[in-house]
This record gives structure tokens, C-alpha cells and sequence, in this order.
């Protein structure tokens, strides 16, 4: 995940942005951070979502991780 500067760069930024504007240099480091917020994002949702175990009806007890998950990009 992103440390606390990070993030908070980020919240600094969407606030700058809404009371007087970003030069673009600032839109751009926006841009890469959010980028990182949301990959760090979908990074920890994956792992989380590897890990749940489904009960099937006929009893077996299937990793949706190992059925779906776990592709390398």
C-alpha cells in the first residue's frame, strides 16, 4: 500500500485543485499518484479475494484463488 505522505500528497493535491487549480506539473504528479493509489488498490482487493473459499453444493469446498486468480500479468 502507499505510506501516509503519499496519500496524503494526493489529498493535498484534489484539494489544491478545487479551491485555485493545479499548474501542470501538479496535474501530472496527480495523475501518477492516483495511478499507484489505484493499482496498490486493486493489488490488496486480489489478495483478498484469492484467499475466499466457496462451500459448492455438493459439499467440496472450491479456492475461488486457485480457480481464478493468481495469473501472472
Amino acid at each position: 500500500m502507499l505510506d501516509e505522505k503519499k496519500i496524503a500528497r494526493i489529498n493535498e493535491l484534489y484539494h489544491r485543485s478545487k479551491a485555485e487549480g493545479l499548474t501542470e506539473e501538479e496535474k501530472e504528479e496527480q495523475a501518477k499518484l492516483r495511478k499507484e493509489y489505484i493499482a496498490a488498490v486493486r493489488m490488496n482487493l486480489r489478495g483478498q479475494l484469492d484467499r475466499i473459499d466457496v462451500q459448492e453444493a455438493d459439499g467440496t469446498i472450491t479456492n475461488l484463488g486457485e480457480k481464478y486468480g493468481k495469473k501472472e500479468h
